[in-house]
């Protein structure tokens, strides 16, 4: 029932007492940090709820994201300014709304209607300044001029200044009672006798030292912001407007010689919530077809996880990093050079991770190690964009267009000579007929394994047939790859375990790949 008295409890020193309430409690001579039972003694019928900090740290998230609308730097309150609230760098946006008072007028409004939170709201060039009249100022919504911070906060009581509560105490037993008594004193005396907080907030609501704030998001490197006349539902409306906003973006990348490498989409729902949509490239691009293309996979993609509700009246798109664009000789440059290769690759890579998801689009790295299963690995795609792989032109060392993640046993293998290419093979249960083979490329062992698995095994029990180091006793043997066709034109890559005669009485094939 929201007419009678309505309190939320948190444990405290004695027992519970009040964290927050509403205006009946109030009415009724209640406080915050009155202890529930004398408040029950006092009202009578109050509904007590237990508080819960975590839910209104993520509530008040939620708002300070929605208020994002309104500029790109947002921060919400902490405990130590009561978690409340937050706090909106306005300078340089206020214009977009008619000034700063229509700007708080909409502001207001708009939590009124969507959240139905009736605010205080103030504007001031300090945040200790505008946090002190918003909440001690007569007026709900006031603007302060710049230099008149002092003349201001004089009248309010000294709880304006954020102080801990021993703070204020203590400033009360030696009669201060307001901000304008503590600024006709000398500060030497207080700075021996009170924390360094004292005399730090007095500076930062008068601007006297920086009051640095943490975002809500980062702040974004360039930012575009469209209110909308009539709200949008559909995928093909937000495109439009997104690749309209990019097309404004774009202007200034290129004035600063810039692409954007993430750009983070922001719809506003008409009933206050919110939507962000985060983009990562692979390079830096201004490209305004392919971010729009782009939007349109993240959007499908996202289709089943995002509400339009009653739709969508403001749409603004950041840039949130920004790396430099080397310029380049656009008209000499043919299809097939690397610089083209490298975009083409890295716009399908961004298409890729927009419809199947960044962690489902990986490259291979490589690694040092001539043995062809360990010289290269999936990595995420995550840092400095891949160059487009280069073409093979190794012709005395082919590599297969599919290697195997294990190297499988080749069965009734033939060969002239023992140490010669195969004739004839059977893998997977098929025997194939060679007419040619390239090679062998001989890869020796990785020594220094083979020296870590010999010290290793002087510790443990030998003849053990499940051996870890099994595998790397076959490492341990030289490889004679061959390239070979069949009848048909299919080519294997296969390998010999172990020369003859030196390592081994019996040789051993494997099929490690496949070409095309």
């Amino acid at each position: 029932m929201p007419d009678e008295p309505f309190v939320l409890a948190v444990a405290g020193p004695g027992g519970p007492r009040i964290a927050a309430l509403n205006e009946a409690a109030e009415v009724l001579g209640l406080a915050v940090g009155d202890s529930l039972t004398d408040a029950r003694a006092k009202v009578g019928f109050l509904q007590v709820r237990d508080a819960d900090p975590s839910a209104d740290d993520a509530a008040l998230r939620r708002l300070t994201l929605w208020a994002t609308r309104y500029t790109p730097t947002a921060s919400p309150w902490n405990e130590a300014d009561g978690a409340d609230g937050f706090f909106l760098d306005v300078e340089g946006a206020s214009h977009l709304f008619g000034g700063e008072e229509a700007l708080l007028a909409d502001l207001a409004a708009r939590l009124e209607k969507n959240f139905h939170l009736s605010a205080r709201l103030t504007v001031a060039a300090t945040p200790g300044a505008a946090w002190a009249l918003s909440r001690f100022h007569a007026s709900r919504a006031f603007v302060l001029p710049s230099g008149q911070e002092a003349a201001a906060l004089a009248p309010l009581p000294i709880a304006a200044l954020r102080l801990a509560s021993e703070t204020r105490a203590t400033l009360r037993r030696l009669g201060f009672k307001t901000v304008g008594a503590l600024l006709d004193k000398p500060r030497a005396p207080f700075a021996a006798r009170f924390p360094a907080e004292l005399l730090r907030r007095i500076d930062q609501a008068l601007g006297r030292i920086d009051e640095p704030l943490t975002p809500v998001v980062a702040p974004p490197v360039y930012h575009s912001l469209r209110y909308l006349p009539e709200p949008i539902f559909t995928h093909e409306a937000i495109i439009a407007h997104a690749n309209r906003l990019m097309r404004t973006l774009t202007h200034v990348l290129e004035r600063d010689d810039v692409g954007a490498r993430g750009l983070r989409l922001s719809l506003y729902n008409i009933d206050g919530a919110g939507e962000a949509i985060d983009i990562a490239l692979t390079l830096p691009t201004r490209s305004v077809e392919h971010v729009t293309r782009l939007v349109a996979l993240k959007l499908e993609a996202l289709a089943a996880s995002y509400d339009a509700g009653f739709g969508f009246e403001a749409i603004g798109l950041a840039v949130t990093a920004a790396e430099p664009i080397p310029a380049r000789q656009m008209e000499f440059t043919t299809a097939g050079e690397g610089g083209d290769r490298t975009e083409r690759c890295a716009a399908l890579i961004d298409a890729l991770r927009q419809r199947l998801g960044p962690a489902s689009v990986r490259r291979f790295e490589a690694v040092a190690s001539h043995l062809p299963e360990r010289a290269e690995i999936l990595a995420p795609i995550d840092g400095a964009a891949p160059a487009a792989p280069p073409p093979d032109t190794d012709e005395q060392n082919p590599r297969p267009l599919l290697l195997l993640p294990r190297a499988e046993p080749a069965e009734d293998v033939m060969a002239l000579i023992p140490d010669g290419p195969p004739r004839r093979f059977s893998w997977r249960g098929v025997t194939y007929e060679i007419t040619g083979a390239q090679g062998p490329e001989r890869i020796g062992a990785e020594w220094w394994r083979h020296r870590e698995h010999q010290q290793s095994a002087h510790s443990r029990a030998s003849g053990n047939p499940g051996n870890p180091e099994a595998s790397e006793r076959r490492h341990a043997l030289t490889r004679d790859y061959y390239l070979v066709e069949d009848s048909v034109g299919r080519r294997f890559w296969l390998y010999r375990e172990g020369l003859f005669s030196r390592e081994t009485a019996a040789a051993r094939w494997f099929v490690h790949g496949l070409f095309a």
